[in-house]
C-alpha cells in the first residue's frame, strides 16, 4: 500500500511541476534574453502574476513530493519525475489549444515503457528512514563541488547548448539534493513532531537548496533550447537521486541481468526526451530570442 502512495503522490507532484513549468516558462518568455548568470532575474518574475501561480505550483508540488518521499524510496519516487516532461507538454497543449504530434505520442509511450521496465528491473527496496550525519557530510561537498563546477563552464561560455546544458545540470543536481533533503526533514516530522522538522537543519536545507534549483532552471530557460537543458534536468536528476538513495539512504536496486533492462529503459526515456524537446510545441515555451540566439550557437560550433 505504501508503495502505490508513494506513485501516486509522485505522480502528482510530477503533474504540479509541469503546471508549474508551463506557467513559469511563459513567464519567463516575456524578460530579456540573459547573456549571464543573472541575480536580478528572479526579482523580474516575481512581478509576473503568471509567474507566481506557477511558484503556487511548485508548494503544492513539494507537498506532494514530501507524502511520496514519505511512503516510499527515493530511487523509486524521484524517477518517476521524468514524466513531468510529457506532463508538460500535454498542458501546454492544453492552454495553447495545440496537439502533440504522432511522433510526440511515440516518444511519451518511449519514456512511460522505458521508466516501467527501468523501476520493474531496479525493484528499488530498503534503506534507512534518516541517515547517518556522516554520509551527508560526504554527500553535500560532493554535490556542492560539482554545482559550482558546472556554473563556472556554463558563465564561460556564450548563449546556447553548452550554457544551457550547464545550468540545467546544476539545476538537476540541487533538485536531487533537495529531494533528498526534503525526505529525510519529513521523516523527523514523522518520528517526532513538528518541533522536529523544524529544528532540523535539513528542513533549511532543502529551503536552501530548492531555491538554488529554481534560480539555476530560470537561468537555463533564458540561456538556450530546452533541447540542451531539459533532458539534463529529467536525466540529472533521476541519475543523482538514485546515486544518493544507494549511497546515502542505503537503498536496495537488483544488480546481475536486471542491469540490462535497467539500461535499456534508461536509453528509452533517453529517447524519448530528445524527441519530445523537439516538437513544434516546445517552442511556444521559450522566448524565440532564446531559440534562435541557440541555432546561431550551434551553427558556430
Amino acid at each position: 500500500m505504501q508503495t502505490i502512495l508513494a506513485v501516486l503522490f509522485a505522480l502528482l507532484a510530477a503533474l504540479s511541476n509541469a503546471l508549474a513549468t508551463v506557467l513559469q516558462r511563459y513567464a519567463a518568455r516575456t524578460v530579456p534574453l540573459s547573456e549571464g548568470l543573472r541575480l536580478a532575474l528572479i526579482g523580474e518574475l516575481l512581478r509576473k502574476p503568471v509567474w507566481l501561480v506557477g511558484f503556487g505550483a511548485v508548494i503544492a508540488a513539494a507537498a506532494f513530493q514530501a507524502l511520496a518521499l514519505l511512503n516510499g524510496e527515493l530511487t523509486l519516487v524521484q524517477p518517476l519525475f521524468v514524466l513531468e516532461l510529457p506532463f508538460a507538454l500535454f498542458l501546454a497543449g492544453v492552454v495553447l489549444h495545440r496537439r502533440l504530434p504522432p511522433r510526440g505520442w511515440t516518444a511519451v509511450g518511449c519514456m512511460v515503457v522505458g521508466l516501467g521496465m527501468g523501476l520493474w528491473a531496479a525493484s528499488p527496496s530498503g534503506g534507512v528512514n534518516r541517515p547517518h550525519a556522516a554520509l551527508w557530510a560526504a554527500a553535500l561537498p560532493a554535490c556542492a563541488a560539482a554545482v559550482l563546477l558546472l556554473i563556472a563552464v556554463a558563465v564561460r561560455r556564450p548563449a546556447g547548448r553548452v550554457r544551457a546544458g550547464c545550468f540545467g545540470a546544476g539545476a538537476a543536481i540541487c533538485y536531487a539534493l533537495t529531494a533528498g533533503l526534503l525526505k529525510d526533514a519529513t521523516q523527523a516530522w514523522n518520528d517526532d513532531g513538528a518541533a522536529a522538522f523544524f529544528t532540523a537543519w535539513q528542513t533549511y536545507g532543502f529551503a536552501l537548496v530548492g531555491v538554488a534549483a529554481v534560480f539555476l532552471l530560470e537561468n537555463a530557460m533564458q540561456s538556450g533550447p530546452l533541447v540542451a537543458s531539459q533532458p539534463a534536468l529529467t536525466l540529472g536528476d533521476a541519475t543523482v537521486s538514485l546515486a544518493l538513495g544507494v549511497t546515502v539512504f542505503e537503498e536496495r536496486l537488483r544488480g546481475g541481468w536486471y542491469i540490462v533492462p535497467m539500461l535499456l529503459g534508461a536509453l528509452l526515456v533517453v529517447c524519448g526526451a530528445l524527441v519530445l524537446v523537439r516538437v513544434p510545441l516546445i517552442h511556444t515555451l521559450v522566448g524565440p530570442e532564446a531559440a534562435d540566439g541557440a541555432e546561431d550557437s550551434a551553427g558556430a560550433r
